[in-house]
Parts: structure tokens; C-alpha cells; sequence
């Protein structure tokens, strides 16, 4: 491959019902990691859903108890949090959705539709079990490297468990980089764990990564680099304008077409001096994943008689080095950021920042 030469949101419980039937758009997300020239890594996230999932920024202190969720409503495994961390929740949970923890460990939860299938559940294994949806705040609670995340894995059980908002198993997979760049993905498919590095660094939805890596290999011919000029017989055929080495790119919100704009777009701009400047360069990438509301939705309605419609609720970005938590919102478009080791990381309780905003404009004064 040649890639490297306003505010007004109503959250309905009821419109939860439409996840029954609409997972196929709930499934947007796009994830790319930017490392600097200086060395800082950033990994940076679009969150799609196709209902309200009223986020919240928290931080989570140090010596927050855990206890994970089982399918049978026994206690799952328990836990403390060994490191602070910060980042988004859904919907009040306590749990983060995509963040940093103190130590410059980052993860992302993804929908994975179709795909997940989540390991077996014995109740004798209740002690070492959690769901799904825990498993990125475990991450972030107590370890430090990916290394230490691949070594922890196997030792827990993540058991088909009701995700009582949406009254369904939720089909999730993860992708976890830490400060040096080390990137992986975690998914549970066919009721065993899969944990794959992923040196792109690219990450989207359903099917499983591995096949995403391989379908990179149908577009080798793509590439940053305009095509030159060619000859047929005497003919000189000149390129139309900028961009001809990425003719037949997919443009579509698919998984599949997203994965390979990601990885072309994250590897072929140019490189960041700066982690400052790479947390700005991964929301201009990012601005080529932005889903308005209406142009990803299903052709039936809710039971309300509402259109279901996958939509970019925000946009986030994670700088490793520094452990601070970026993002702007689909009805706030600039760009707001908690600084975690300003933060008191022995607080009591978990502390909370609104994401809501309104969408401004500036009127300029008058000419110099």
C-alpha cells in the first residue's frame, strides 16, 4: 500500500426499543492513533449511536469498588481501582466507554454487531466474572501497558450479560493503546477471547479485525501521492485535479469502507511535531467520519413513528503522554478537554463534566 510515500437533544427512554431493530446503523464508530514526532501517542474516536446516549466526561478516582455483573445476578468479580482515570460514560453509568487512565493507558469500546459472542458462563466462575461493558473500565482501573492488559486477560471471564438499558446483550470489542504506541484489539468472538495487536492502529465495527486487515489488501493501489500523467500512443492524459492516487477509495459509512479511509487518511498526512498538534491533526481525520443526522438510518420507523438515524454524538481524542481527555459534541463543535493530573485522583466519589453545548458563532470586530 502506498499510504505512506443546535443543542436540542430529548433522551427517551421508550426510543431505547429502537435498538431491537436498528443495530445495523448502530455501528459507526472510527478509531485511528496519531504518534508524534516528539514521541507523544494520541488516539482519538467518533461515537455514533442511534439514540441519546447522554454522555458525561468523569473522572474515576483511585479506590473506586467495583463488582462485576453476571448473567445470573450472582456478585462478579470485585475490584478496587488501582489507578485514576478519565474519560466518557453513557447514560450515568460508572463505567467509561472510552478514556486514560493515569498512567497514559488508553482504551475505546466499539459496537461489534453481529460478531460478539461472549464466552461461557458457569456460575462456579462468578468470582472472575463481568460483562461486557465493564471490561474497558477494568482495563483502565488497573493496569499501566498493554503488556500487563495481555497477561491479565485470560484470568477473567466476559459472560453474555443483559445490558438493562437497551434490554440486550451488548455486542462490544476494544482497542487499548498505552503511552509507548502499543496497540491492541480485544474481542470475544465464537465464545473465545481474541487479543490482536494492531500496528495501524485503525480500528471501526463489525466484522472481526482480522478480516479488516485482510480486505487492506483490496485496495494496495491506494495511495496519498497524485498518479501521474500517462500516455496513450501520443496522447498525454493528464489527472483531474488533486487526489487521483485515492480514486476508488470507498466513501460509504460502512465498517469495512471506514477501516480503510482511516488507516489511508492516519498514515498518510503529515507527521505532527507535537502531541498538541496531533490531537488537532486526529479531529481534522476525523472530520471525514462525521455523520449528520438523516444520512445513516433505517427505512422503518420507531414506534413513535420517529426516523432511526446513526448520528456522530461525539468526537474524542486521548493525548497519552499528558492523560488528557479532548472531544467536541454534535451540538458543540468546539473543541473542550479535562487535564486528569490536574484532577484530585484520591477524590471520593466520581466527579462529573456535562458534554452538553451549543453550537456559537463569532462576530468579528472591527477590520485591523
Amino acid at each position: 500500500m502506498k499510504i505512506f510515500s443546535s443543542k436540542g437533544r430529548t433522551f427517551m427512554a421508550a426510543a431505547l426499543a429502537s435498538v431491537m431493530f436498528s443495530a445495523s446503523v448502530a455501528e459507526a464508530c472510527t478509531g485511528i492513533t496519531l504518534t508524534a514526532g516528539d514521541g507523544d501517542v494520541v488516539r482519538a474516536r467518533t461515537m455514533e449511536f442511534n439514540v441519546d446516549l447522554d454522555a458525561s466526561v468523569i473522572l474515576v478516582p483511585r479506590g473506586t469498588d467495583r463488582t462485576g455483573e453476571t448473567p445470573d445476578g450472582e456478585n462478579g468479580l470485585g475490584w478496587s481501582a488501582k489507578y485514576a482515570s478519565i474519560g466518557a460514560n453513557p447514560m450515568g453509568l460508572p463505567y467509561l466507554v472510552d478514556g486514560v487512565n493515569e498512567k497514559g493507558l488508553s482504551m475505546g469500546l466499539f459496537y461489534f454487531a453481529q460478531a460478539a459472542e461472549y464466552q461461557p458462563y458457569k456460575p462456579e466462575d462468578a468470582g472472575k466474572t463481568m460483562a461486557s461493558w465493564q471490561l474497558g473500565s477494568y482495563i483502565l482501573d488497573n493496569f499501566a501497558t498493554v503488556d500487563e492488559v495481555k497477561a491479565a486477560l485470560s484470568d477473567i471471564v466476559v459472560a453474555p450479560v443483559i445490558f438493562k438499558q437497551f434490554n440486550m446483550v451488548l455486542p462490544v470489542h476494544f482497542v487499548v493503546t498505552d503511552a509507548s504506541g502499543e496497540t491492541i484489539v480485544i474481542e470475544y468472538v465464537g465464545g473465545k477471547l481474541q487479543v490482536t495487536d494492531n500496528p495501524l492502529g485503525t480500528f471501526t465495527n463489525n466484522p472481526p479485525f482480522d478480516w479488516h486487515m485482510t480486505n487492506l489488501q483490496n485496495y494496495v493501489n491506494l495511495g496519498v501521492d497524485n498518479v501521474p500523467p500517462q500516455k496513450l500512443g501520443d496522447v498525454t492524459i493528464q489527472g483531474l485535479g488533486q487526489g487521483t492516487g485515492l480514486l476508488g477509495m470507498p466513501g460509504d459509512f460502512t465498517s469495512p469502507s471506514r477501516f480503510v479511509r482511516a488507516a489511508i487518511y492516519s498514515h498518510g498526512v503529515e507527521p505532527s511535531e507535537t502531541g498538541n498538534d496531533a490531537i488537532f491533526q486526529a479531529f481534522h481525520i476525523l472530520n471525514n467520519f462525521d455523520i449528520p443526522r438523516g444520512v445513516a438510518r433505517d427505512e422503518e420507523k420507531d414506534e413513535h413513528g420517529n426516523t432511526v438515524s446513526d448520528y456522530t454524538q461525539w468526537t474524542s481524542a486521548v493525548d497519552t503522554a499528558n492523560k488528557r481527555f479532548f472531544f467536541r459534541t454534535y451540538d458543540n463543535s468546539d473543541i473542550r478537554f479535562v487535564d486528569l493530573m490536574k484532577q484530585d485522583l484520591d477524590a471520593t466519589g466520581i466527579k462529573t463534566w456535562s458534554m452538553d453545548g451549543y453550537e456559537t458563532a463569532h462576530e468579528l470586530g472591527a477590520p485591523e
